[in-house]
């Protein structure tokens, strides 16, 4: 009952404003301010303000609302454990399994992760590596920035 007072209330202040904004010429912003003030009388006669005084008032309704926060607080704890550690447990286990046999690529008849580079330097036909060309040319630049500062 005292809800739709005050939303009865606050509609009439509000179409009293806005009867003086169009009094002062201005029907746009007064039929704006009729339209926000009609809202409040509307949800009472649609029976919203009923529906929200109730669910405020029960406390078996907040008790579901606690539950609801729970039981959300636990999907979200779980899902984030489940990140940290890497996925779901299937995908666990298969990564275990996959760790405990060979590093082979599928159609690899040898491990991937086999001899490396001195295998491919002991193969007729294949290119070495240029790798040792590379620290001098670092260096070659060091030592021109030190000539360069005089040290």
């Amino acid at each position: 009952m005292l809800a739709e007072t005050i939303c009865s209330a606050v509609s009439a202040a509000g179409l009293g404003i806005a009867a003086v904004t169009a009094w002062r010429k201005r029907f746009l912003a007064a039929t704006r301010i009729a339209a926000y003030s009609l809202v409040p009388i509307a949800l009472v006669l649609t029976g919203v303000v009923d529906w929200v005084a109730g669910i405020a008032f029960k406390p078996s309704v907040w008790i579901g609302f606690g539950l609801l926060a729970v039981a959300w607080l636990l999907f979200a704890t779980t899902r984030a454990i489940e990140r940290r550690n890497g996925g779901t447990r299937k995908e666990r286990r298969a990564a275990a399994r996959a760790a405990q046999g060979e590093a082979v690529a599928p159609a690899a008849s040898a491990p991937s992760l086999g001899a490396g580079l001195a295998d491919s330097r002991a193969r007729p036909g294949t290119k070495s590596p240029q790798r040792s060309a590379a620290p001098a040319e670092d260096f070659s630049d060091i030592e021109a920035i030190l000539k360069k500062h005089g040290i």
